[in-house]
């Protein structure tokens, strides 16, 4: 056996020098069109409860024909937040397919958070009628300000922006951010927030309905990415069965996201779409959801290319890992 095996590893400073949004972007529509074609697996999802509070995930899945395969284990601590650190945490680790060496150890927060945003404009590239022109966003944090961006550069016909915030307060750091970029408006109705707008993203905790069923007006676009484990929830009860719904992952909607809420409800997975699968085409009135729940080859396909650019421009560490 060889014994000169070498193990890369990426800090997150390596991460964020090597992340592009476009080529993000385009990794995650590759995830899909994996998807959709049966090119890529998914195994099954674990996500615990921790006695401290937290919350334990693995996604984990492969490319048969690529080599490609490996998992990313992340979850949320929320005892971080008094340290001044992050309460989601994630790590990724990629595998030799023939052997079962690990080739390359990876910070995963910033690609999980980017690759959340690229999925969620993939969404409003295909889902969203092309002529928006205003967003509702609940949440300011970190998902939610890669939400934005994204959509924002994807989709430059918004130009009007409402946001909501847990405590009902101005983010002035938020402001800040965006305030440059569109016509940002803090939001104090909920249900005008979101009857005003063509899009709505919601990347919050899922702790329940974030705006009432009334509210939603035809022709909305609502990219859902906060519900992601059991009990969560973000859309009012009875939305789903009024709309046109699509999925990352069908089963994983009806076992982690929205669709826990309403298990019957059709769907279509966002990779038939790619595919031409499944024709879609937008009626003016029709209400578009995207759920999101997360997919393993969405990880494994940025991280590969994260890897392969470390490998060529000689980033991060190298350390021996002789078996």
């Amino acid at each position: 056996m060889p014994n000169d095996a070498q193990l890369v590893l990426l800090d997150s400073g390596n991460v964020e020098q090597l992340l592009q949004s476009d080529e993000v972007f385009d990794a995650v529509k590759r995830a899909f069109l994996l998807h959709a074609r049966g090119g890529g697996r998914i195994f099954p999802v674990i996500r615990e409860q921790l006695p401290t509070g937290g919350v334990f995930g693995i996604k984990s899945g492969d490319v048969p024909t690529t080599g490609l395969l490996g998992f990313k284990a992340a979850g949320f601590w929320p005892g971080n937040r008094p340290a001044g650190k992050k309460p989601h945490q994630a790590t990724i680790l990629l595998f030799n397919s023939s052997t079962g060496r690990p080739l390359c150890v990876i910070d995963g927060n910033a690609i999980t958070a980017v690759r959340t945003g690229a999925a969620g404009a993939v969404g409003l590239t295909l889902l969203a009628r092309p002529d928006s022109a205003s967003l509702c966003i609940f949440g300011t944090g970190t998902q939610a300000r890669i939400q934005l961006s994204m959509a924002l550069h994807y989709m430059p016909s918004i130009q009007r922006v409402h946001y909501l915030t847990r405590t009902g307060r101005p983010d002035r750091a938020f402001e800040t951010a965006f305030g440059h970029l569109c016509e940002l408006r803090h939001a104090h109705e909920v249900d005008a927030a979101v009857s005003d707008s063509d899009v709505v993203v919601t990347a919050t905790p899922g702790g329940g309905p974030l705006f009432p069923l009334a509210a939603v007006r035809p022709g909305t676009h609502i990219n859902c990415v906060g519900t992601d484990t059991k009990g969560k929830q973000e859309l009012p009860e009875g939305l789903l069965r009024r709309t046109r719904l699509f999925a990352d992952d069908c089963d994983q909607s009806r076992s982690i996201g929205e669709c826990q809420w309403d298990a019957q409800c059709p769907m279509i997975a966002i990779g038939d779409i790619l595919t031409n699968k499944v024709a879609f085409t937008r009626r003016p009135d029709d209400i578009t959801v995207f759920d999101m729940t997360g997919l393993a080859l969405q990880d494994l396909t940025v991280a590969e290319m994260l890897w392969q650019q470390a490998k060529a421009k000689g980033h991060g560490t190298t350390v021996a890992w002789p078996w």
